[in-house]
């Protein structure tokens, strides 16, 4: 969960001839013009609530470097000599990559994590360059004017303010998605664009298939990849399509470059799932060590940390949904939970109190299929979230909802000591290492062994190269 991004401050650019990457993400971006100078207000609106909303901005000068160096080529290749992009790396666990119009390109750790060389990083700058050139990012951005119906769902169900609602924005922008006449016209023009610029383009199908392993591996963990993965399905027919064009323009396998080496030495140390910075889920508890607090929810749950929210899932039918929101200071926490944002609410159920030391609110709301014990909580001057929902209230759910609450409390260094970063680490294979001996290295996380094979693109049993270097996933 990203708490408090809004305020990105003290910007720095890392800059390869007409392309700024960006470090922390507040400087209005360069922009390339498309054919409309509505595209650069588009991009320029739009950039700081990306930032926001996806975890910020991660700095990593390696990573950074190698980003430019690559867009500075694909540029040259897609003659595009007077054009000027930022591209943003987010610290976002998420495999995605995006674009807005105006030459904003947007890469997430996340997909930095799961490419293996130089060319499959290549491969989606330059799909998502092609969709800036083709003017795609544009048409997607007018579509969003279509979508008042989720806002009109959004609000009926938490009578929220959808401007700022993560769960609004996420909807409106699936909503907004390429078609896929566009993503096919991207896909080939990308591997054009890649090709020309020396590197093989051949990586984007191999890349594609990647994606659609580790898209069924998160389905297995259950977490739902909403962004590059179900916006660039992995479909056996598309991925053979971008052989096909592959071969089509550049001929037999082979050609280009690939400089895995190069590759993973960039991304050596790069951080790997949820960022200690944006929390951290131990079993039942969620951690935030950057604005020191700490809860548990009840037994049953599973936790998921996503952008803009902590997420609970019980099997009986029961969730929790953890957030922040903006209150003005002025404002008491009573009239807060009255003021509307959450539908359904029976004011007269609203009571407010100390609990750990820290100024709290709890209220009921109901619906026609949903109960709903909500309360709100002020820390630091920030207003923090809990919504338990369920079909049915009962002294179970009741109980469980206060419990929760109660444990709402500062962290200590006890808690920060049980924070561990998850990193990439590239190892060397040495005489007698196979896949499977390098994959039990990642046994301590969960499913750690299945995660090996696909960040390596391998499979059980599949032979290694002795000398050559391999990502692992390990604590710190």
């Amino acid at each position: 969960m990203a708490v408090s991004l809004l305020a990105l401050s003290g910007c720095t650019t890392l800059t390869s001839s007409n392309i700024a990457v960006s470090q922390t993400g507040d400087r209005p971006a360069p922009t390339v013009d498309t054919g409309g100078t509505d595209d650069a207000a588009v991009g320029r609106r739009e950039h700081p609530r990306i930032i926001a909303a996806n975890g910020g901005v991660y700095s990593d000068r390696p990573a950074e470097i190698m980003v430019a160096r690559i867009v500075g080529r694909l540029l040259a290749a897609a003659e595009q000599p007077n054009a000027q992009f930022q591209v943003t790396i987010l610290d976002s666990s998420e495999v995605n990559a995006f674009a807005l119009p105006g030459g904003y390109i947007y890469v997430t750790r996340g997909i930095l994590a799961l490419a293996s060389d130089t060319s499959e990083l290549a491969a989606v700058l330059a799909h998502e360059i092609a969709h800036v050139t083709l003017r795609h990012a544009r048409a997607r951005t007018d579509r969003t004017r279509t979508t008042a119906i989720v806002d009109r769902v959004i609000t009926s169900v938490f009578g929220g303010d959808t401007s700022t609602d993560a769960t609004a924005s996420r909807t409106r922008e699936s909503l907004a998605s390429f078609s896929q006449n566009q993503e096919l016209e991207a896909d080939r023009e990308g591997i054009k664009i890649a090709g020309k610029a020396g590197y093989d383009p051949q990586a984007a199908a191999r890349f594609l298939g990647v994606m659609s392993r580790f898209a069924t591996f998160s389905a297995g963990a259950g977490k739902s990849e909403a962004g590059f993965l179900s916006s660039h399905p992995s479909t056996p027919a598309r991925i053979q399509k971008a052989l096909d064009t592959a071969q089509a323009m550049f001929g037999k396998p082979g050609v280009g470059e690939i400089d895995r080496d190069g590759y993973l030495e960039s991304i050596d140390g790069l951080t790997f799932g949820d960022s200690p910075a944006q929390g951290t889920i131990i079993g039942r508890r969620f951690l935030h060590p950057a604005s020191k607090f700490t809860f548990t929810v009840p037994p049953g749950y599973t936790l998921q940390n996503s952008q803009g929210a902590v997420v609970g899932v019980a099997g009986d039918g029961e969730a929790v949904r953890f957030d922040s929101a903006e209150v003005q200071p002025n404002v008491t926490l009573t009239d807060y939970l009255k003021s509307g944002w959450i539908a359904g609410l029976k004011t007269d159920s609203v009571t407010s109190r100390t609990i750990n030391g820290i100024e709290t609110a709890s209220g009921l709301a109901q619906t026609d299929q949903w109960f709903f014990r909500v309360s709100v909580m002020r820390l630091d001057g920030q207003v923090y979230r809990f919504i338990f929902a369920a079909k049915s209230d009962g002294t179970r759910f009741a109980q469980g909802a206060g419990d929760t609450l109660e444990s709402f409390r500062r962290t200590t260094s006890s808690d920060l000591a049980a924070i561990h970063k998850v990193a990439i680490h590239v190892v060397k294979a040495n005489s007698g290492d196979t896949a499977d001996s390098l994959a039990r290295q990642m046994k301590a996380l969960s499913r750690g062994t299945e995660l090996f094979y696909i960040i390596n693109d391998l499979y059980p049993g599949d032979p290694i190269e002795v000398g050559e270097d391999y990502k692992i996933v390990r604590m710190q």
